[in-house]
């Protein structure tokens, strides 16, 4: 029979005039389809189903259902259903706006990865097979550090392949970077800190997160060895946050030197780094840089992402908490409400114990490692630019002549449908202007079909800046 579904009970809000039953049901479809709350293609209960729901006669659905098909609302596929049709007009997404064919132009932003590279395959299989053996356990709400098997999973994979001294009990799931930031900034300030050093270029988003914890933000000159730890006893802070393995957005690696001063400074004040790994898989041109979490397990609190090696929209982040942190971190946890699914935490945990988790950071790898080469390739035609930050991450700097103006070839390259970056837009407010101008030129988001032509509006917009009579039309 043509209505019997395989779906029977999707559900659908009309108003309808118990009066006026067939007039009134064929006015709120056709106003619905209309006004964009029952988009191009959105599939509609079956006739019975639908009747069932509004207290009517079947037939006078179909009815209504069948003058619709006739006038193009509608498609009526036998078999399969009743759909909205083209003549439906704009869809709910699209009229937000918020339909990913809205996005405009190239990324060219410091790391973001590519969106289209996500295993989609991988990942399904990796979902149902979570789903399908999971305990029931798994659809309740679980326990606020995350789920016993990704924690357990999570310590085994970061001591293999980033050199992290984890225990399971000391892992917490979150759901991203910025929350286990924030997590770790309150559970400092809970515990009387009131000062904490940032590297003098990073995300401004990270600094909001510190500062909503009542914490005061200090900033912390970075040099060619990373950031410069020498001075943290005259400013007299609580901890550091630092992106040791790969400094962003700089792109240089902290020091060894400097790695053993800042572990030894935390040991002797009993303050706490914050190590943001958040890219430190990708490293191309050797071995990658171990973890600082590994010369002092009690004095550091690692914190991972998922967000570069497979997408952000995967929602998830992990850190390893210091013993002596660890309550204060479940205090603030519990405080928040609420942790990461664990149904995407299954999936993971499935993911990673396949080893589709290494294979993907291995794909990616020579993926960015080519993007990379190709950058650098196009870069070397371009009298007075370089790049310069290690092989490694999702984007590098692109040094300008002096005085050049990165905010002028952000705008350049923005009309030219592109978005990119200057250092300086980086800079915490206070911090001293030491550097060349620079651009952060990310190789991470665009498809691999675009990155040539994002690539060519990018160099276009800086050669521009350096001769200002030249086009600023690409090739």
């Amino acid at each position: 029979m043509a209505d019997h579904w395989a779906i029977p009970g999707l559900d659908l809000h009309l108003e309808i005039d118990a009066r006026r039953k067939t007039a009134s049901l064929e006015t709120a479809l056709r106003s619905a389809i209309r006004d964009g709350r029952l988009g191009r293609g959105t599939r509609l209960p079956a006739s019975r189903t639908l009747a069932g729901d509004l207290g009517i006669a079947r037939n006078l659905v179909a009815d209504v259902y069948g003058r619709l098909a006739a006038e193009g609302w509608l498609e009526a596929r036998v078999g399969a259903g009743t759909w909205v049709g083209d003549r439906g007009g704009r869809s709910m997404v699209s009229a937000t706006g918020s339909s990913s064919s809205a996005a405009v132009g190239l990324d060219l932003r410091g790391g973001i990865p590519d969106a289209s590279s996500f295993p989609r395959r991988e990942w399904a299989a990796a979902a149902r097979r979570a789903v399908l053996d999971a305990p029931p356990s798994t659809f309740g709400y679980g326990p606020p550090r995350g789920s016993p098997a990704l924690r357990a999973t999570l310590a085994e994979y970061l001591a293999r392949t980033r050199g992290v001294w984890a225990e399971p009990d000391r892992v917490v799931v979150t759901r991203g970077f910025g929350e286990a930031l924030g997590l770790a900034a309150r559970a400092l300030a809970a515990r009387g800190a009131r000062r904490i050093a940032v590297e003098e270029f990073g995300h401004e988003a990270h600094r909001r997160i510190i500062r909503a914890a009542g914490l005061e933000v200090v900033p912390v000159a970075v040099d060619g060895d990373g950031a410069d730890v020498s001075g943290l006893d005259a400013l007299g802070v609580d901890a550091i946050v630092l992106t040791a393995a790969h400094q962003f957005p700089t792109g240089v690696a902290l020091a060894g030197s400097r790695r053993l001063e800042v572990v030894a400074w935390a040991e002797r004040t009993g303050a706490l780094v914050i190590e943001d790994d958040y890219d430190g898989e990708f490293r191309y041109d050797r071995r990658a840089i171990g973890a600082l979490q590994g010369l002092a397990p009690e004095h550091v609190l690692y914190a991972g992402t998922a967000s570069k090696s497979l997408a952000p929209a995967v929602g998830l982040a992990w850190a390893v908490v210091p013993e002596r942190l660890i309550g204060a971190f479940d205090e603030q946890v519990a405080a928040a409400g609420g942790l990461a699914d664990l149904v995407n935490q299954a999936t993971l945990d499935e993911f990673i114990r396949v080893h589709e988790y290494d294979r993907n950071v291995r794909r990616l790898r020579a993926e960015y490692r080519a993007r990379r080469a190709r950058l650098e390739e196009r870069v070397a035609g371009v009298d007075g630019c370089r790049v310069t930050g290690m092989r490694a991450g999702l984007h590098c700097l692109l040094e300008l002549p002096q005085g050049a103006d990165e905010r002028r070839v952000a705008a350049t390259a923005a009309r030219l449908g592109v978005r990119i970056e200057g250092l300086d837009s980086f800079r915490l407010a206070g911090a001293s202007p030491s550097r060349a101008p620079a651009m952060v030129v990310g190789y991470g988001a665009p498809p691999p079909h675009r990155f040539e032509s994002a690539l060519d509006r990018a160099i276009v917009a800086v050669a521009s800046e350096l001769a200002p009579r030249a086009s600023v039309e690409p090739d």
